[in-house]
């Protein structure tokens, strides 16, 4: 049975499905401004309608949709990923991603916690 969520999801997911087909990788990576855009618009709006479903009346995905959700965020965190020149095959789960921006309140550092992208080292 579909969720409240329904059109929320498929939007992300849609908009995941485009900007993947669109990608074309930076030429002299990383392009920050746009793998942080993946991640505020993608990844944090991802993680939003998890931790919006979760909150109070505790709505249950569907099926299908629980897992377009968490491709869709995946989608975008291989796209944040290949900003920074980094191929990556993601297969991380929405609650986990809800439970690292709870401790961290920032989706940059949970698309970093998740990805390992950039790598500190690199970055220090």
């Amino acid at each position: 049975m579909p969720s409240q969520y329904r059109d929320r999801i498929a939007e992300i997911g849609d908009r995941a499905e485009t900007a993947r087909a669109s990608f074309d990788r930076p030429t002299d990576p990383p392009d920050e401004e746009r793998a942080m855009r993946f991640c505020r618009e993608g990844v944090g709006e991802a993680v939003a309608v998890y931790v919006d479903a979760r909150t109070g009346e505790w709505d249950r995905f569907g099926e299908a949709e629980f897992a377009r959700l968490e491709r869709a965020m995946n989608t975008y965190l291989e796209l944040y990923a290949a900003c920074y020149g980094v191929d990556l095959d993601a297969d991380c789960s929405v609650r986990t991603a809800a439970e690292a921006l709870t401790d961290t309140h920032n989706i940059a550092d949970v698309a970093r916690i998740l990805t390992g992208v950039p790598d500190e080292a690199v970055d220090s």
